[in-house]
């Protein structure tokens, strides 16, 4: 068979060729291409040196990425493309990296020390598809197995055993047996893998078609204790409730499913519900409860997403759904609207919307949400009055009040909160005559209480 790839691509393999060398396009794009995906990365391997693609490629702007280690990134038409010498590893470090790799001119030694049988293919129109180690074959039964002795490659690098399930979650791929029980044996070398590592590999788990499907799998392998352990509770947690047909954990991966594959929003799916466990009561009939769990579980999911080194901004964004899925939207003045909006936050209220629709359907026979659309649409034609919503929208700000004689600290704060409350009720006062008129009439004493 023939792979087509860009011209890009084409340069530098007939560069390498053209120079009395062999390149080859390798690993997952070699994968993706003959599974009829789109390639994100097209990676290049190559029997020269790096010092000579340094000289291969003179006439190509070049950046030495990861020359230490074989790899050069080689720069055609604006597009990057990483090309990286044969190599094999020495003893590995730590379970996660060699302690020396060794430059080769043979494909097999290359290939070999690779993880996958699916990763393990290379191809170039001269020599066709190089497959030694049955990766077609695997691609055919849907299977991920590993290169070799699966106990080696995940003793050699532990990450490895992370990067199985998000292959199968992402191929929908059955993995193979023995891979299976190495992975299962060797999970505890995972604490020797840094947070980020972890972190990466669940995002792509978490971003994959059926998320579920490798929390899943992380739970029969036994490895949430070492990626998200707080939902080990939820397994098997029944809830007793009649709202719920599905113990927590069910529950939870039936909401993560139904949303869309958007970070903040699929963490918050996985979470919204943490802190059930902690909160469990039964009333006089025997009806579980689950008070105050949304505070509990917005408290666990910054503990949890800060231990797993995420963003400020993703931890913030996750944080304010768990703690808002279990709004209601009973609000009778428009002015009770824009200070939800204004309390969640404009760039969070869609997203909180489609985690309370996700979270309705996953409870017994699907309640409907009426509620959430039709506050929808109030939000949204609030928006499109483009009314004040927050302190920004308002036409003056603390530097103004200051300089109508009030010293900088706490009373600016509250003079901007009491300003916002007067705007929300009524756009009109937005406007900067109106609240400095405004200002000059407050009771300050009152308003910050006077001290003692």
């Amino acid at each position: 068979m023939k792979i087509v790839y860009p011209e890009e691509v084409k340069i530098i393999l007939d560069t390498l060729k053209g120079k009395g060398y062999k390149g080859y396009i390798v690993g997952g794009c070699v994968r993706d291409y003959l599974l009829k995906k789109i390639p994100q990365d097209w990676d290049i391997c190559t029997n020269a040196t790096p010092n000579e693609m340094l000289n291969i490629f003179k006439n190509f702007k070049v950046i030495p990425t990861g020359i230490k280690h074989g790899t050069i990134s080689v720069i055609v038409n604006n597009k990057i493309f990483e090309v990286t010498t044969f190599r094999t590893e020495k003893e590995y470090i730590n379970n996660r990296k060699p302690s020396e790799v060794e430059f080769t001119r043979d494909l097999k030694d290359d290939l070999k020390r690779r993880d996958f049988t699916i990763n393990a293919l290379a191809y170039n129109d001269e020599d066709g598809l190089i497959d030694l180690f049955c990766g077609i074959e695997d691609l055919e039964k849907s299977l991920i197995k590993c290169v070799g002795d699966p106990y080696e490659r995940f003793q050699e690098d532990a990450l490895r055993i992370l990067r199985g399930v998000r292959f199968a979650t992402k191929l929908n791929f059955n993995i193979d047996n023995e891979t299976f029980d190495a992975m299962h044996n060797k999970r505890e070398l995972l604490k020797n893998i840094s947070k980020e590592r972890i972190r990466e590999e669940l995002v792509k788990i978490l971003l994959s078609d059926k998320p579920s499907t490798g929390i899943r799998m992380l739970s029969e392998l036994d490895l949430l204790k070492y990626t998200i352990p707080d939902i080990e509770e939820c397994i098997g947690f029944e809830q007793k409730n009649p709202n719920h047909d599905k113990d927590i954990f069910e529950h939870t991966m039936c909401v993560l499913d139904n949303t869309e594959p958007k970070l903040n929003l699929r963490l918050a799916a996985l979470l919204h519900d943490i802190g059930k466990p902690k909160c469990f009561t039964t009333d006089e009939k025997g009806i579980g409860h689950f008070y105050g769990h949304a505070k509990i579980g917005e408290e666990l999911s910054e503990k949890i997403l800060r231990s797993l080194k995420f963003d400020n901004d993703t931890i913030l964004s996750v944080k304010i759904l768990v703690e808002y899925h279990m709004s209601l939207y009973n609000f009778e003045k428009d002015k009770s609207v824009k200070k939800f909006i204004n309390k969640v936050g404009l760039n969070n209220i869609e997203d909180l919307l489609k985690l309370q629709i996700a979270d309705r359907k996953g409870t017994k026979e699907g309640r409907d949400f009426n509620e959430i659309c039709e506050f929808k649409n109030r939000y949204e034609e609030i928006l499109n009055k483009k009314e004040p919503l927050s302190f920004k929208d308002l036409k003056i700000n603390g530097h103004d009040i200051m300089e109508l004689g009030f010293s900088q600290g706490k009373v600016i704060g509250e003079i901007l909160k009491y300003l916002l409350d007067k705007v929300l009720e009524d756009p009109s006062l937005n406007n900067k005559d109106k609240l400095f008129k405004l200002v000059k009439e407050i009771d300050i004493d009152s308003l910050i209480g006077k001290e003692e």
